[in-house]
């Protein structure tokens, strides 16, 4: 597949490497990875979708080939939906487009589509095992109000949560991964063999815990009430071992346009089931393309 790279400077002086896939002429789709990932984790998902949209994606500050910022604050959601904002700016300038996002990409996804700067920008979203913070924090409140076992089912999935505050050990533990022994990590966890390798694995996990550290705390004991400003579909992951697929009934109070799809697959659905992910993702945009 050919592809462009530009690297984009962000309001703080980050440089973000960037990539462009495909025919700039076709709809626009922007795709966030999570983590401990990079963009190249959307490959087999771009092989899908290539010959129908023009695609964006980028490594996020702290992953891949973008630069690595020294304070944690400098992680917070905030400021990561500015590090959207500028990759669009750049690559999309004045165009609208899809967006769709895994994992921690999902997570900080959800900041822009609920910025009121995106309405009409954004044309819609697809979520892939990664809840919006402030949604979370309303449905675990709930949850732990009314039905205690959901609440503690989901705090059991989020043990690595609470394991990524450790200031020194939680680094350090991913030096200890090379990229075939992280492979190995996913082959069992997905049930599929020979997934494509993060050959950056090591250093992806290490900064990017990052993320956790700047934004857990704060949105779980204080969350803001956010409305997406687009049409939203949650990708819901049967077996994920890390997001209860119950946290998605959170979703609707806060979308007006609210669509729901379920994959039997678990966390890496979009490296061990490529084809499905991308066909929701199309089928998605297209449906969105004809009720406008």
């Amino acid at each position: 597949m050919q592809t462009q790279m530009t690297w984009i400077s962000t309001q703080d002086d980050q440089k973000l490497c960037a990539k462009t896939w495909g025919d700039a002429e076709k709809p626009a789709l922007v795709l966030v990875h999570g983590y401990p990932d990079n963009q190249e984790v959307w490959e087999p998902i771009i092989e899908q979708l290539i010959h129908d949209f023009y695609i964006i994606t980028y490594d996020v500050r702290g992953a891949g080939q973008s630069s690595i910022p020294k304070r944690i604050r400098d992680y917070a959601l905030p400021r990561l939906s500015l590090d959207l904002e500028c990759v669009v700016n750049k690559l999309l300038p004045n165009r609208q487009f899809h967006l769709a996002a895994h994992d921690w990409g999902s997570i900080q996804s959800w900041e822009s589509v609920t910025e009121t700067k995106f309405k009409q920008r954004i044309l819609s979203y697809t979520s892939i095992s990664g809840p919006c913070l402030d949604h979370a924090a309303f449905w675990m409140r709930d949850q732990f109000m009314h039905e205690k076992p959901k609440f503690f089912k989901q705090l059991f999935k989020s043990w690595y949560i609470v394991a990524f505050q450790l200031p020194i050990i939680a680094p350090t533990v991913w030096h200890f991964f090379s990229p075939q022994r992280w492979g190995k990590v996913l082959s069992q966890l997905e049930g599929s063999k020979d997934l494509p390798l993060n050959q950056n694995i090591s250093k992806d996990g290490e900064y990017g815990i990052a993320l956790y550290r700047a934004n857990f705390v704060p949105r779980l004991t204080m969350p803001r009430q956010r409305y997406a400003v687009c049409p939203v579909q949650a990708i819901v992951l049967k077996q994920d071992k890390f997001v209860s697929p119950e946290l998605i009934d959170e979703m609707p109070k806060w979308v007006t346009e609210f669509e729901r799809v379920e994959i039997d697959a678990n966390h890496w659905a979009i490296l061990s089931k490529p084809e499905q992910v991308a066909l929701y993702i199309k089928k998605f945009i297209q449906l969105k393309a004809r009720t406008d």
